[in-house]
This record gives C-alpha cells, structure tokens and sequence, in this order.
C-alpha cells in the first residue's frame, strides 16, 4: 500500500498547513486536532483508499487506519505537516495557542487525571504482555506434563513470567513521579521503600511493618505525595541547595508519610478492590459479567475506560491473574459476529471493503476500525455488538476464567487465559450472538 499517496490525499484535504494544529497517532488512528471542519471534508477523507473510517470530536479528528497502517501514514503525514510548519514557522505560534484553547475545552480534571493515571500503567503493557505469555506457556505444559515442573527450563518459564511482579512496584513508582511532574527516581526508591522485605523485621508502634501493604495502590498515593511536595519544597528552597535538600526532604517526609499513613490506606482500597471485583463475578455470575460485557462498548467510548486499567494491574498484582479482562474483551468479540452479519448482508462495495480490512485487527482484539468504520455509524449493529458482549460476558463471568496479562483481547487473549477452553466458548458465543442480533435487528444499507 502506497501510504505517501494515503498521507498525501488526507493532507490536501484536512489543510491548509494553518488549519492543522497537531499530529498525533495511536495503534489504530491517525489523530488530527484541527482548527476547522465541514460534513464534505469528512466525508472526502472517509473515502480516500486505506481510511477505514472516521471519529470526529469536538477536539479530534481521528482517521481509522489500522494497526501497522497508522504508524506509517503518520510518519509520512508528519514529513509533509512538518515541512510546511518550517515554510510557514510564523502561524505556528497562533495554531499551537488555538490548539491549546480546544484541549482546554473539553479536558474535564476527572477526565484528565484517570487518562494520566493509565498513562503509568500503558508503557509497562508490553511487560505484561510478555510475562503473560510465559505464564500461560508454563501453565499449559505443567496441566498436562505435572512432573516437566522440576525440569530447569520449566522452572525459567515460571520464573520469568513472575519477573514484571517483583519489578512491578518499582516500575509504578517511576513513572507516577514523572507523570506529575516529580523525579522519577524518587518515586522509585519510595516504591522499593514500602516494598522491602526488611520492614518485616520492625515493628512500629506494636505492630510489624508489612513489605508491600496496598500493593500498588499504596505506590500510586506515595508516588503522587513525592511530586506534590517536591514541587512545593523546590519553590522555598534556595537555589544552591536544591540538588541536596530537595530530594532528601522529598524521601524522608513522604517515606514516614507512607509507612505510616498511605500504606493503611492503600492497604485498604487494595482489599476493597480485589473483593469488589471478586464478589461481583462469583456472586452476580452470568448477570454481572453481561452487564459488564454488554456496557463496555459504550463505555469505552465515553472515555471512562481508563480508571480500569489500575485495577486490572491490581487484581494481577494481588491474585496474579485479572477475572475483568477477558468478560471485557467479550464487547470485542460481540463486534466481530456483528459486522460479519453486515457484511453478509450489505450490498455496498465500499462498507463490505471496510469490513474485510477492519475484521482482521477485530479478531487480534484491536476494535477501533470496527467501532468508527462499522458498528457505530450504522447504530442498531453497534448495539448488536453490545448484545454479543453481553452474551459473551456471561459465559467469562460463569467459567471465572482469569488472564495472565493485560493489553491483549480478542483471539490472542486465550493464550494468557487460565482457561483457554472456556475463554475460547465465551469468545465463540459472543461472536454468534453478536452475529445473530446484527442479523435480525438489521440496519440502513448506505447507498
């Protein structure tokens, strides 16, 4: 595919260079702020060859490409942005102050603080990814090979699959300081601070210190403690003895603070997560995991997705596998079986062309070209795909079945499943009643 051309023909049609602000992208979009819109500029981009569809907000323009796609008709649309900033470097300022006022729009703080939250735990993904697939590859030849587990290179599998849990905290420390606005290091010796297996050997007040208490609940408020008082201290600390005092006052202050305060109260939401998320799937079983497969969909796309993905790293710190994830995945799968069904029975050429480009990344679990391209500009197959999630969710919820990792869904999820049969069911039912309702509610063929 020639991505220049793809870069080029969005390029002509999204600008002048004046009128886009920034260039982002992420596995799936190009991500385009630009200062103005029309109905025809949209729908010229949703028909260049290679767009898959198109999302467009108040603040956004994010142009479906496709996972591969996206990073290289980015990289090219960014040659061509780029140039042109040099061309025209004295409108840049007044595009990045437009630019500014739009995020600031429509940034609410609830909003901004959960997506800097995720913002920790989206770099440590690959690390799950990785572990998790050494888990599952452990676990699956020890199910079936018991006495392979005091074989060396069984035990390295087991070995290395545990290995991002004793960095874990470490890893969450780090990035909480340098999300907002602390050193990083200083979140990271706190994190090894209240995870030492030392403190187990003192007792405080009566009562031993345990290593680890709140998991990285506890490391996320102590991380956040480090860069608010960091800031402060470095605004009243004279300029020659910042690089001592600073740092120093940073630990010691938030240390105590932790051991003593954050730890209990981490400790505590910790426990409070773990049994929340437990005894909602063992007890509401089928209904909580349709309620929770059939809603995610939407609630992905209303942008409150992003408090879950703490709590998914939670609950694998915890009890080393996350029963959310793979009743979540099912709203995936439930899009899948829908736009099969549209597909089945469109008689567009550009839609079914849509549908065979996006179905591919659908099914590896990347939804967004389904979602934007698909399901939701349709309406009653985007609601189809609910129902299929739903479906799909219950069967997860009933088997519990748990995943290894996070940052997978779709088909590659079974393989860091502590169930793969059940897992693989789920995902076969939500496909089928995603098909089925997609089937029989229909929708509004386009011309």
């Amino acid at each position: 595919m020639d991505y220049r051309k793809i870069a080029e023909e969005i390029y002509t049609l999204a600008g002048p260079r004046e009128n886009i602000l920034s260039v982002t992208n992420c596995m799936t979009r190009l991500r385009l702020q630009l200062a103005t819109t029309d109905p025809d500029m949209l729908n010229k981009i949703s028909s260049v060859e290679g767009v898959m569809g198109i999302n467009n907000t108040e603040s956004e323009l994010q142009i479906i490409l496709g996972p591969g796609r996206a990073n290289h008709v980015t990289s090219e649309f960014r040659t061509l942005w780029e140039k042109d900033s040099a061309q025209n470097s004295p409108r840049i300022g007044d595009g990045k102050e437009l630019h500014d006022e739009i995020r600031a729009r429509n940034a609410t703080p609830v909003k901004l603080f959960f997506k800097r939250i995720a913002s920790i735990f989206i770099p440590l993904i690959p690390a799950f990814i990785a572990c998790g697939l050494l888990t599952g590859c452990f676990m699956t030849v020890f199910k079936f090979f018991p006495e392979a587990a005091a074989h060396p290179a069984l035990q390295l599998l087991a070995l290395g699959g545990n290995t991002i849990f004793w960095g874990l905290n470490l890893f969450v420390g780090w990035n909480t300081a340098k999300e907002f606005g602390g050193t990083p290091i200083i979140g990271g010796i706190l994190a090894v601070l209240i995870s030492h297996p030392g403190l187990a050997n003192i007792t405080l007040m009566g009562d031993p210190l345990v290593p680890g208490r709140g998991g990285i609940i506890s490391v996320l408020l102590a991380g956040l403690a480090s860069a608010w008082l960091e800031q402060r201290i470095r605004r009243v600390v004279p300029e020659i003895m910042d690089l001592f005092l600073t740092p120093f006052l940073t630990f010691i202050i938030v240390g105590a603070g932790a051991i003593l305060i954050l730890q209990p109260i981490g400790g505590a939401i910790s426990s409070a997560i773990g049994h929340a998320a437990i005894g909602a799937v063992s007890t509401g079983g089928a209904i909580t995991g349709a309620a929770l497969g059939g809603m995610w969909l939407p609630i992905v796309m209303m942008g409150m997705h992003q408090p879950f993905t703490p709590i998914h790293a939670e609950l694998l710190a915890t009890y080393g596998v996350t029963i959310l994830l793979p009743i979540l995945a099912m709203a995936g799968a439930g899009q899948v079986g829908a736009s099969i069904a549209v597909y089945l029975k469109t008689k567009n050429r550009f839609l079914k062309k849509t549908i065979a480009g996006a179905l591919p990344a659908g099914i590896l679990g990347v939804g967004e070209p389904l979602i934007y391209g698909v399901t939701l500009p349709l309406g009653r197959p985007f609601v189809a795909a609910c129902i299929g999630g739903a479906f799909g969710g219950a069967v997860q919820a009933t088997f519990g079945v748990g995943a290894y990792s996070m940052g997978v869904s779709g088909l590659p999820l079974a393989a860091v499943t502590d169930q793969v049969t059940s897992y693989l069911t789920g995902l076969a039912v939500a496909y089928i009643a995603g098909f089925a309702a997609a089937w029989l509610i229909g929708f509004d063929d386009p011309e």
